[in-house]
């Protein structure tokens, strides 16, 4: 489909809001314009309602979105969330650290899913042989690192983990509201990443 015309003011109110290119286009995008879309607006002010949190600071949903932005392979998003991050005072090392809880979480996700799917105690006897030493002391803290590592964990579908973590949140003092808006966070952001790529 070829757009000749400039996409919706919605539509170029979101990239502005992402500090986007007005040249910008996805395939997504465009068929979402095509069909004159009233997911557009939705879109749009879920994005722009997850910044608003009484129980996450603008930095913690800035290096929630650098994790959530990685592990959803999407380069416009983790560019975005990265100078959100960087303007709100996070180092290069929590930036860094927020890139590594990604991917550590990745694989931990697909090797605790394999466990939990297959039931089978020989697996869970055999050692996971998995490093993890970003965990045991996270530049961003404790509780911060277990919340990133839940919010990926939920977008990645991993029943053990997401229990794992959230007992883990729940012991060191973590409100469930706060939880629940990370888990929020993932989900709208996972939304958001479906379109503009």
């Amino acid at each position: 489909m070829e757009l000749t015309q400039t996409y919706s003011e919605t539509t170029q109110e979101f990239l502005e809001f992402l500090k986007v290119s007005k040249d910008y286009r996805s395939d997504a995008l465009d068929l979402l314009e095509e069909g004159k879309s009233r997911y557009l607006a939705d879109l749009k002010l879920n994005f722009k309602n997850s910044f608003e949190s009484d129980h996450l600071s603008k930095k913690e949903i800035a290096l929630l979105g650098v994790s959530l932005a990685v592990n959803a392979g999407n380069a416009l998003l983790r560019e975005f969330f990265k100078g959100n991050a960087q303007a709100e005072g996070a180092t290069a090392e929590e930036i860094a650290e927020a890139t590594g809880c990604a991917s550590l979480l990745s694989a931990n996700n697909v090797f605790y899913r394999f466990r939990h799917f297959v039931n089978k105690e020989k697996y869970n006897e055999i050692p996971a042989r998995i490093k993890m030493n970003i965990m045991g002391r996270p530049v961003t803290g404790k509780e911060f690192f277990e919340l990133m590592s839940l919010a990926v964990s939920a977008v990645n579908g991993c029943e053990m983990c997401v229990k794992s973590h959230e007992h883990s949140l729940i012991e060191l003092g973590s409100k469930e509201e706060r939880i629940f808006e990370a888990v929020r966070l993932a989900a709208v952001i996972t939304s958001v990443a479906k379109i503009l790529y």
